[in-house]
């Protein structure tokens, strides 16, 4: 759905265009494409490593798919795995291992079972979520600085055009097209900050944020079960992540 937010974006420029008689083929411009696009890549391409710059591209896929993060799925595992240690003891956990739907939750039980100390597990979990974010961080960042290059590189364009515009200054009849050309760098330039790359950037810090959100979850609750919390404390812990709607209505 934040993918769709694009195209309509851009219908909407599109349309505007139309409505005042201007033809969309006017902005398929491959020069004006080369500066905006491929400079202001390759200007990225200084500040930032290639395999950045590939998963920045790669984390611009969650605006067409972005990450399930099921919180109400995890309370629910958390809370069966805590009714289980309480139950049945710490080394049943190892049996619930294959049933937890990410490596960072299956690296916590199993930690468990293998008897590590609470606080050793509480400092490696928040390690892990440390690293994560160190990891997602410039790819964030890669895609809001390729927002601040391409209205400059845009101007470059537009300057570009406008230099060649004036040696058509004894071609009257060409030299209005000329000068309307120079100016669609400008407008690509403009899109691709302020609809693609900053809106990108600002959706995957989003996303990072509820993914930190999810294992700050995940790790209070691990760290409850490895505490021997009852569950009801469990339930309560959880409970400030979710809105206490579900874990509230199942206590």
């Amino acid at each position: 759905m934040n993918f769709l937010g694009i195209f309509l974006a851009c219908g909407c420029i599109v349309c505007s265009m139309m409505l005042e008689g201007t033809s969309p083929a006017m902005m398929l411009e491959l020069p004006a494409f080369l500066v905006v696009v491929g400079a202001s890549f390759f200007a990225c391409w200084v500040q930032f490593p290639l395999p950045q710059i590939i998963g920045a591209f790669k984390c611009m896929l969650w605006t067409l798919a972005p990450p399930r993060i099921g919180f109400e799925s995890q309370v629910e595992l958390l809370v069966g795995l805590s009714t289980t240690a309480r139950q049945q003891g710490l080394l049943a956990l190892e049996n619930s291992i294959s049933s937890a739907s990410d490596d960072y939750t299956r690296d916590g039980i199993q930690m468990i079972v293998d008897g590590v100390d609470k606080d050793a597990l509480k400092e490696i979990l928040e390690q892990g979520i440390a690293v994560e974010e160190a990891k997602y961080e410039p790819y964030a960042k890669m895609l809001e600085a390729m927002g601040g290059y391409s209205p400059t590189m845009g101007i470059i364009g537009a300057v570009l055009g406008l230099i060649h515009a004036m040696s058509l200054l004894d071609r009257p009849d060409e030299l209005g097209p000329a000068i309307a050309v120079a100016f669609v760098a400008t407008i690509y330039g403009l899109v691709l900050a302020n609809i693609i790359c900053l809106p990108a950037s600002n959706r995957v810090k989003g996303i990072i944020a509820e993914m930190g959100l999810y294992k700050y979850m995940t790790l209070e609750g691990l760290v409850s079960i490895a505490s021997g919390e009852n569950t009801m404390m469990l339930k309560r812990r959880l409970a400030v992540y979710t809105g206490g709607d579900k874990t509230e209505g199942g206590s």
